[in-house]
């Protein structure tokens, strides 16, 4: 069993679906159509030149070069947190990128060893693809994270205050925003774990089903990496914050963003 390959032509043949909605916009003035075209634009171009890159790195399949570009998703990663969240601070590039890459480094060699037993921990093919969506996920956590753990630090400032007067303990009056912001950050992918295979079939088992795989593969590789997402957002949630607070408070452990 193989893929059919999909041509450029083919991917225009199924623009001529998107022409109804440029229509429909320009009738009823919805003033979306310029970022449609842009996005879609931009999208071919990205993917394309990455395409190209990955094709590089996968027939050199040099380790070092692999896991440097594995560190250079966690990088970008990082600024885009930043430019994602509600404050934009330069000082939390740093600990959100240690937050990224310590439990994404553990779990993708850890998956890498014990769970696909790869001889070479390695492999471009596993390094980038397994890290790209563990760390894809991550993003989106850590953006939720730490946007909910601030957020309702600043929204209930009087409470965190009088918490920190009785205790005089900075942790004992954050841990109700700790435990409610890892709780946001995860219940997305725990809501997907209870719903996949009935609502729809995940990305990664439905490539690998095109890819010729045997399902029962494809099934075993989509709960290993459920699990490994669920345990490197967790982990990294909670990280972020860690990691941010020290440069968020003062010294009289006020907020100071």
């Amino acid at each position: 069993m193989s893929i059919n390959d999909i041509s450029y032509y083919s991917i225009l043949s199924l623009l001529i679906l998107i022409v109804p909605i440029f229509v429909i916009n320009y009738k009823l003035n919805i003033a979306i159509n310029k970022k449609i075209f842009y996005s879609i634009g931009r999208m071919v171009i990205q993917l394309s030149l990455v395409g190209i890159f990955l094709q590089y790195i996968f027939n050199i399949n040099n380790p070092f070069l692999n896991l440097a570009y594995f560190v250079l998703m966690i990088i970008v990663a990082s600024f885009s947190a930043i430019k994602s969240c509600d404050f934009q601070i330069k000082k939390f590039i740093i600990p959100l990128f240690l937050a990224f890459i310590v439990p994404n480094i553990i779990v993708l060699f850890f998956f890498n060893a014990f769970v696909t037993r790869l001889d070479n921990l390695f492999n471009a093919q596993y390094v980038i693809t397994i890290g790209g969506m563990l760390l894809g996920n991550t993003l989106n956590g850590n953006i939720i994270c730490i946007n909910n753990f601030y957020k309702e630090i600043k929204q209930n400032k009087n409470e965190y205050f009088y918490s920190l007067s009785l205790s005089g303990n900075k942790i004992e009056a954050l841990a109700p925003y700790f435990k409610n912001a890892v709780v946001a950050a995860v219940n997305p992918t725990i809501a997907s774990i209870e719903t996949i295979g009935l609502v729809a079939l995940p990305g990664m088992m439905t490539g690998q089903i095109l890819g010729g795989a045997i399902p029962m593969t494809a099934i075993r590789y989509q709960i290993a990496i459920m699990v490994a997402i669920l345990i490197v957002r967790y982990f990294s949630s909670i990280l972020s914050i860690v990691f941010t607070a020290h440069k968020a408070f003062n010294d009289y452990d006020i907020l100071a963003i």
